[in-house]
């Protein structure tokens, strides 16, 4: 992830933990959707620990995706609760 925004300069981070938040984030997006792919292979006629087995593999795949946008769902939720001011903003250079 970029460190500041490339258009206007803004430092995404905070302050040192900042996106630790996001982890609750990334959870919230993780077990639906890995329980989702197991009950989608049970339904499809899986045995119970092959569905877990292969939905797990399944899961792995969409990590890069989950784990990018929790930390955009993280900012934007940030970002409603406590806005950027102009006085925090980095001059654009």
């Amino acid at each position: 992830m970029n460190e500041a925004c490339p258009e206007c300069g803004l430092v995404f981070e905070r302050e040192p933990g900042y996106f630790t938040g996001a982890m609750v984030v990334s959870y919230v997006l993780a077990v639906p959707t890995f329980g989702s792919i197991v009950i989608a292979l049970i339904v499809a006629g899986a045995d119970a620990v092959v569905a877990l087995i292969a939905g797990g593999a399944v899961y792995l795949a969409l990590v890069p995706f989950i784990f990018r946008y929790s930390r955009a769902i993280w900012l934007h939720f940030d970002w409603l609760i406590d806005p950027v001011r102009d006085e925090m903003r980095p001059p654009h250079t």
